[in-house]
């Protein structure tokens, strides 16, 4: 997978962090730099850690899922851009935002879950995982953080244009996957 494509891919990835990240921001008004630089670099981490742990899970059954491995990452992309931009287009009800580590940690986590999906792709593609997974980290963090800043600044912004843009990525690397 070349640099672009990854480029690309973590862009998508970090949009469900940067939509977090604007909530987060429409609510805090308090410790602002604290609170923005405590949720991107959880969401920074955990999108970088994820990765790696499904890159590595890949190994195990590589020998037995690599002659399908295009499909995989083809039906692995699809279904990632398709879920995001139906997501986009669901009524998403208001809950109450907290900061602390728990709240972090499930935060990190919630938003990493497809970064897993990735990982396997690209053990699949035959790619190393440390700068894939450098990348993914630095570019959700950078956009976190934005999304942050943006929250409070942009208090109607909408969310969904960025969730539907991100799913078309997603489908578009899909279908190079098969190239």
């Amino acid at each position: 997978m070349s640099y672009i494509s990854i480029i690309l891919l973590a862009i998508a990835l970090s949009i469900d962090a940067c939509a977090v990240s604007f909530s987060y921001g429409l609510i805090f008004t308090k410790k602002r730099f604290k609170n923005a630089m405590l949720l991107a670099c959880c969401t920074g981490l955990f999108q970088g850690i994820m990765p790696v742990i499904g890159y590595f899970l890949t190994g195990f059954v590589k020998s037995y899922i690599e002659p399908f491995a295009g499909w995989i990452v083809f039906l692995i992309f699809i279904y990632l851009g398709g879920k995001f931009i139906i997501e986009a287009f669901e009524n998403k009800k208001e809950k109450p935002v907290c900061i602390d580590f728990k709240c972090l940690l499930m935060v990190g986590i919630a938003t990493s879950i497809d970064a897993f999906s990735v990982g396997i792709s690209l053990s699949l593609f035959g790619n190393h995982i440390l700068k894939p997974a450098v990348l993914i980290a630095f570019i959700t963090f950078v956009n976190s953080s934005t999304g942050f800043y943006l929250g409070g600044r942009l208090k109607h912004l909408p969310t969904g244009g960025l969730e539907i843009f991100a799913g078309i990525l997603l489908v578009i690397l899909g279908f190079k996957a098969l190239i």
